[in-house]
């Protein structure tokens, strides 16, 4: 039954492959390609301590984390 269901998402992943194909896509910058980037840096930061946090209990490293997430989505936010 697994394989079934595997089969039948790769089958989506192609034609969703195939659909975009026909789409023109756009181009971004150097710089547009770095900002994204960044983002995405700061986006899987901000997730790490989010976790980091759910399994901490230590009050002074939890406020540490606490700080340095308000400080990456502080860093999102002027980025957008």
């Amino acid at each position: 039954m697994a394989r079934g269901w595997e089969s039948k998402s790769v089958e989506q992943q192609i034609d969703i492959a195939r659909q975009r194909q026909g789409e023109h896509r756009v181009r971004l910058t150097q710089e547009q390609m770095e900002a994204e980037r960044q983002r995405d840096m700061l986006r899987l930061q901000c997730t790490r301590m989010k976790n980091q946090l759910e399994n901490c209990a230590e009050g002074r490293y939890r406020q540490t984390l606490e700080e340095g997430l308000k400080f990456l989505e502080k860093q999102l936010a002027d980025m957008s």
